[in-house]
């Protein structure tokens, strides 16, 4: 592939709900332009941008992946992006790479979650769209109701640039509202340009109307050509059009069906590069060496600065490095600055990617997209420049996980392989998180979904060859004591020779939460030799751990030791330590200890429509609201709830607000749990503890 001017880039980030075809659509667009042999499908297992085996197995798009192709003097790169809404990591970071938004509508369902959610990062960063109906020729394929869905949910500035000739299995092309031309595709698959077709072409008049009105709408001079001439040539309205296009002033709709017929897919080709802006349409701020905000234009002679979007872990080829280049020009063989993390990397041969396969190039100019293999500190969200002038860009936002679940080997000796396997899945999905729970002494993994853990599983199954046990996590709890207390501990034992003594009395008091423990001194007169006081303390500190009611840390209280007795001959460390257990345990019998659970500051953001539903189910998880706060068209609630409650909230969650809602989740602190549950707590780990005993 040759290399092209930043001018003629087009960097196109494929985006929408999943199971509305974009993988399919994409596989149509490289197999109209030439860059495939053939048409890969889903079902088939070999589209070119789903690759990966867990994908080709669940047949949905995991990660997001680029393909390459040349169309009419252009380079575009279209970067398919999952559906599911637990990989919006990686449509996440699609679109920071992108110029503007292939945004893919199914024709039978028409709006769905991953549609808002898509247009709203659109938004968020700026990105122009285009707005693909795909699935024409399905059964209920329904263009018109779909077009009103759109225009009801993101406004007017959705304008038909298209209209779709027949429905369902008659759909065979579409008219070209500017042109006013009609597109249909004939037995051999070729689209060939004529007349609209006289039953269609009423609607076609009216639908061109409206766009010539939104078009004019942003331009004076237009807007007099307009009620001068009452319509305007299309050499008038392309450049005006392309500039609203890039200014987010209409965004068009257009017609596909990238099933068995490929419909309409040369026509899309030439809108994106006819309509989305290139790659040199907008600069990129960057934080350079003083920390100040820096413009970058896409210019290939300019300072090398590119930010990586995409890791692979490829148990072949190593890790795979995607990058956009901003500025300046990256070559094979040449060494670049990791100014995130302060390091040289040494670039080998780079490659602009056809999903799996690597097309070697010499250089990746600014504005282009391009992979490297085998960088050693390098991963997303890394920016790469030269080391005398780095530059900084913003990594892309990645979403808290919203669910976490304990792992635990199931063979023995892969305790060392799971941390190792997992790191270089985060390498590749960084919404994961494994973490060591100090509390619990359990491995977590946590992720967007149930669904989204379990594939990571799965995947390090096959690339490591380590498998997992999934569990839900244990919740740290706590024990405490609600009043003062004094215990005595005495430890007597006569043997053969040297015989066991120590004799100590202690005061417990309650602390303020968050306090943990606080050992005293408060001996007078020697009744205890100060070098045994180390020993009481660390006979308490061993029990305490061990908790009294149900095998919780006990925390939150003080111990005072103010008396005891010893013996010159038979006393020892050993015995002062458990004589220190024996007076916890006798203080704790009158105490009145307790069970404490953490609760959790929670943040649930879903649309006002949710609330109550929400609210309900919220009360019924023993939850506290604590205000409600409005963005946009979304709710967020804040609240506290315990987290045993919380553990599987996600599914729920996603349930109530079919898909629309997301919540965030912290350590707020602990309270006393209530007394029945405290009971069912009891009784488990008694339960526990017969077991272990019958094992032994």
């Amino acid at each position: 592939m040759k290399v092209y001017p930043a001018s003629a880039i087009h960097n196109v980030a494929v985006v929408g709900h999943n199971g509305v075809g974009k993988t399919t659509l994409v596989s149509a667009l490289l197999h109209e332009a030439g860059a495939t042999p053939r048409f890969g499908r889903v079902e088939d297992g070999n589209s070119p941008t789903d690759f990966d085996p867990e994908e080709i197995e669940r047949k949905i798009s995991i990660s997001l992946a680029v393909a390459s192709l040349e169309w009419k003097k252009n380079k575009v790169n279209l970067i398919d992006t999952p559906g599911y809404g637990i990989f919006v990591s990686e449509m996440i970071c699609g679109l920071k790479a992108a110029d503007a938004a292939l945004l893919v509508v199914d024709a039978v369902a028409g709006v769905e979650v991953q549609t808002e959610k898509a247009w709203k990062l659109c938004d968020e960063l700026g990105l122009p769209r285009l707005l693909v109906v795909n699935r024409m020729d399905r059964e209920n394929a329904d263009g018109g109701r779909v077009m009103e869905q759109l225009s009801r949910k993101f406004g007017r500035t959705c304008v038909c640039l298209e209209a779709p000739i027949g429905r369902e299995k008659s759909f065979r092309g579409v008219i070209d509202l500017v042109a006013m031309e009609g597109y249909l595709t004939d037995p051999a698959g070729k689209t060939v340009p004529g007349p609209v077709p006289e039953e269609f072409a009423k609607d076609a008049a009216t639908l061109h109307e409206s766009l010539v009105e939104m078009v004019a709408e942003g331009d004076d001079k237009l807007m007099e050509m307009f009620f001068a001439q009452g319509n305007l040539s299309e050499e008038q309205m392309k450049p005006a059009l392309t500039k609203a296009i890039r200014d987010r002033r209409i965004t068009p709709v257009l017609f596909a069906a990238s099933g068995d017929h490929e419909t309409g897919v040369e026509k899309l080709l030439d809108e994106i590069v006819d309509l989305l802006p290139a790659a040199d349409s907008f600069q990129t701020v960057a934080q350079n060496k003083a920390g100040q905000s820096e413009a970058l234009a896409a210019d290939p002679s300019g300072p090398a600065a590119a930010f990586v979007f995409k890791t692979i872990s490829d148990p072949y080829a190593g890790r795979l490095t995607l990058f956009r280049v901003v500025s300046g020009t990256f070559k094979s063989d040449g060494t670049y600055w990791n100014a995130s993390r302060e390091t040289a990397e040494r670039f080998g041969p780079v490659f602009s990617p056809l999903g799996k396969t690597m097309q070697n190039v010499t250089e990746i100019p600014a504005g282009d997209i391009g992979g490297v293999a085998k960088l050693k500190e390098t991963l997303t969200g890394d920016s790469l420049s030269a080391k005398e002038k780095p530059f900084i860009f913003a990594p892309p936002t990645i979403p808290e996980p919203a669910i976490a679940f304990a792992i635990e080997p199931k063979s023995k000796g892969d305790e060392d392989k799971i941390s190792v396997a997992l790191h270089k899945l985060i390498e590749e999905d960084p919404s994961l998180r494994f973490s060591r729970d100090a509390d619990t002494h359990e491995f977590l993994l946590a992720g967007a979904g149930q669904l989204h853990v379990e594939i990571a599983v799965a995947r390090m199954r096959r690339k490591s060859g380590v498998e997992v046990i999934l569990h839900p996590p244990k919740v740290p709890y706590r024990e405490t004591i609600t009043r003062p207390a004094e215990g005595h501990g005495r430890h007597k034992k006569q043997t053969g020779g040297h015989g066991q003594f120590a004799d100590c009395k202690i005061r417990i008091k309650p602390l303020a939460r968050g306090e943990d423990f606080e050992f005293v001194d408060d001996l007078y007169g020697g009744s205890i030799p100060r070098n045994y006081v180390p020993a009481v303390e660390k006979g308490i500190q061993d029990v305490r751990k061990r908790g009294f009611l149900a095998g919780f840390p006990m925390v939150d209280f003080r111990v005072e030791l103010y008396d005891g007795q010893y013996h010159d001959v038979d006393s020892s460390e050993m015995a002062f330590k458990i004589a220190g257990s024996l007076a916890y345990k006798d203080a704790m019998e009158k105490a009145k200890p307790t069970i404490l659970e953490p609760i959790m500051k929670i943040a649930i953001r879903a649309p006002q429509e949710y609330m109550g539903d929400l609210m309900g189910d919220l009360t019924s998880r023993r939850g506290r609201p604590a205000g409600m706060d409005q963005d946009g068209d979304d709710s967020i609630i804040r609240a506290e709830a315990p987290l045993a409650e919380m553990i599987s909230y996600g599914s729920i969650l996603r349930a109530i607000t079919q898909g629309r809602g997301s919540f965030h989740m912290e350590m707020g602190h602990y309270e006393e749990v209530p007394r029945p549950l405290q009971e069912k707590l009891i009784a488990e780990r008694a339960k526990h503890r017969k077991v272990e005993v019958v094992e032994e």
